[in-house]
C-alpha cells in the first residue's frame, strides 16, 4: 500500500466536469494499493497519514500533524503509483491489485481516516478524474506499508 501525501492550501478532485470532492488546509493523499495489502495494513498507514508531522510549529519545523493544524484529507485513488517502471520506456501496472479488492480496500481506509474524527472527502474509485491542488511548500511525501 502506498500513499503520497501533498501537503496543500487546497486540493479538489473533478469528475465529468463536476467538483466531487475539497479540502482547504490539509493533505491531499493519492493512494495505491497492491495485491498483498489488506486491512490491517490499510488501518496502519492511515495511523501513520493522520499521525504524520508535515506541518510547521510557531518555529518552523515540521513537528505538527493535520489533526493538530485541523486540517482536512482528500484522499483519491491512484493505481498508477504501484507502477513498476523499473525496465523499458512503459509503465507495467501487474503490480497494482485488482480494482474490486482496490476499491474495498481504498474505502476501508478512508472509512479508518473518518474514525479517527476527519471529514474524509474522495475521489470516485476507477473514474477519470481531475486533481487540482495547490502544494503548499512545497512537501510532498511517500509513504508505504
Amino acid at each position: 500500500m502506498i500513499a503520497l501525501l501533498q501537503r496543500v492550501t487546497e486540493a479538489s478532485v473533478e469528475v465529468n466536469q463536476q467538483i466531487i470532492g475539497e479540502i482547504n488546509h490539509g493533505l491531499l493523499v493519492l493512494l495505491a494499493i497492491e495485491p498483498d495489502d489488506n486491512e490491517k495494513k490499510a488501518a496502519r498507514l492511515a495511523e501513520r497519514v493522520a499521525g504524520y508531522r508535515v506541518f510547521e510549529d510557531e518555529n518552523g519545523k515540521m513537528n505538527l500533524n493535520v489533526k493538530q493544524v485541523q486540517g482536512d484529507i482528500l484522499v483519491v485513488s491512484q493505481f498508477t503509483l504501484a507502477a513498476d517502471t523499473t525496465k523499458g520506456m512503459r509503465p507495467s501496472f501487474t503490480s497494482a491489485a485488482e480494482p474490486k479488492f482496490s476499491d474495498n480496500l481504498y474505502q476501508y481506509f478512508c472509512q479508518q481516516l473518518r474514525k479517527q474524527g476527519f471529514k474524509v472527502p474522495t475521489g470516485q474509485f476507477g473514474a477519470d478524474m481531475k486533481v487540482r491542488l495547490l502544494n503548499d511548500g512545497p512537501v510532498t511525501f511517500t509513504l508505504s506499508i
